[in-house]
């Protein structure tokens, strides 16, 4: 399939190619859908097998912040972007700032933002050639980590998921399977520990399996053996596509609800098989848009307070969704994806109203 054609088949606006053979940047920016504002995702590094590899990866997560922004009510598209390298190595100040200057280039398109393999000093470099970037430190008026909220969104989501499958919110003496206890997986495993929940966690890296060891007392499985845990509720936080032919008929678990992006290698087959086998699937989109909210909250000024109480409220849209999935006999990934849809389709009506020359767009976070 030529690379048109992939724009074509995702619905997407633009996919901007960048490369600087001094600093060895080689990067892709993906802005799929405008409509209810310019586009807002973070900037993935990361070695792949192949630049087709590195061309869908993009597709699929610009796809997913259009959806997550337009189903959590934020006036913002869908926009990522992946810088093809190795975080651990390929790292320096010129090949970031290069980034940034392609970023300025599309003229406020295109926002960006951390994502994995990228941090807050990275966005500094990048804020050094253009004003569109969010996730930078406090010091300079950003919001630091996000991972407080997108766990807070995570954590709020799960219970919403808990009550509509076990009848009570209450995730006390449940058993939860953590699958990467970074940044986010750390900060969900600390409100898991609060409430009571037995935690299942595995990691590749060892010193982040011995910090939550030592401060919560959890489990540890091995990386491949999580899949065959007996448990109430598997958290993917780590790696997208965990949920695959590999692994969907492996898991011993009632409900599937984790921060990871893109946890279902394919959404359709997947997706349903889950249905299939009786487990409840909190679409990712939805329940990590906790990090998005973060970020966005960045445009008008950042305030952790507002950012935490609006990932809080991710509770009521996951438990909307599975009412709609519930209602209509659908998934709950295609109810999600109604939401969104519909309330594209609407706001594009409503722009739809030419105000006059002086127009301009409202970009407001909510």
């Amino acid at each position: 399939m030529s690379i048109f054609d992939q724009i074509a088949s995702n619905q997407h606006e633009q996919l901007v190619f960048c490369h600087d053979p001094v600093s060895g940047l080689r990067a892709i920016i993906g802005i799929h859908d405008t409509t209810l504002g310019p586009a807002l995702g973070g900037t993935r590094m990361r070695v792949y097998k192949s630049e087709q590899a590195a061309i869908t990866d993009v597709l699929r997560l610009s796809r997913g912040m259009t959806y997550k922004s337009a189903v959590t009510g934020l006036n913002l598209g869908g926009g990522k972007a992946v810088i093809i390298g190795d975080p651990r190595q390929d790292k320096c100040e010129a090949l970031f700032r290069s980034y940034g200057r392609f970023v300025e280039s599309l003229n406020g398109r295109y926002t960006t933002a951390e994502d994995m393999g990228t941090g807050v000093a990275d966005m500094e470099w990048v804020r050094m050639e253009t004003d569109h970037v969010v996730g930078i430190s406090a010091q300079l008026g950003g919001s630091d980590d996000p991972s407080p909220v997108t766990a807070m969104g995570t954590y709020e989501g799960m219970k919403a998921a808990a009550r509509r499958k076990y009848g009570s919110e209450s995730l006390q003496g449940k058993t939860i399977a953590v699958q990467g206890v970074g940044h986010v997986g750390y900060y969900l495993v600390q409100h898991l520990a609060r409430e009571g929940a037995r935690i299942l966690i595995s990691d590749v890296n060892e010193e982040a399996i011995a910090t939550c060891v030592k401060e919560f007392g959890v489990e540890v499985v091995g990386l491949d053996d999580i899949y065959d845990a007996e448990m109430d509720i598997y958290a993917p936080c780590a790696i997208g596509a965990t949920i695959n032919d590999d692994t969907i008929d492996r898991l011993k678990c009632s409900i599937v609800a984790g921060s990871a992006n893109n946890v279902l290698l394919d959404e359709d087959r997947h997706g349903m098989r889950l249905v299939e086998r009786g487990i409840l699937y909190c679409p990712d989109y939805v329940i990590n848009a906790g990090g998005l909210i973060n970020v966005a909250n960045e445009l008008e000024g950042y305030n952790q307070k507002r950012a935490l109480s609006q990932a809080a409220a991710i509770h009521d849209t996951i438990r909307d969704i599975l009412e709609l999935a519930s209602e209509k006999g659908i998934p709950p990934f295609r109810a999600a994806n109604e939401i969104a849809e519909r309330r594209i389709r609407r706001m594009g009506q409503v722009k739809s109203t030419f105000l006059g020359p002086r127009e301009r767009k409202y970009r407001g976070i909510c």
